[in-house]
């Protein structure tokens, strides 16, 4: 049984852009660089897809925050309230 193949992303990139000028037909593309033409026709969707997000300017599209940085900053106002609600008792009016 064979091991997965890791094609780095500037493969993956070369061989999608090969395929969306179409100058070979997937299968002989598939034979110059033995990936499978399903594969090839992945990678050529992809580039495609997200192709405008390279003529985007940087501060255009909001930065996605991951679940953890998410659960992070709720843990933190959750503690500032509890900070708050304790004080508020010995706050000078």
């Amino acid at each position: 049984m064979q091991k997965r193949k890791s094609h780095s992303p500037e493969f993956k990139a070369k061989v999608a852009f090969t395929a969306i000028r179409e100058e070979m037909a997937l299968s002989k593309l598939s034979q110059n660089y033995g990936v499978h033409p399903t594969q090839i026709g992945t990678w050529k969707r992809a580039a495609v897809e997200n192709m405008a997000a390279a003529f985007m300017r940087k501060g255009s599209v909001p930065e996605q925050d991951s679940a953890a940085d998410v659960d992070k900053l709720h843990a933190k106002i959750c503690q500032l309230v509890v900070e708050r609600d304790f004080l508020a008792p010995f706050r000078a009016c």
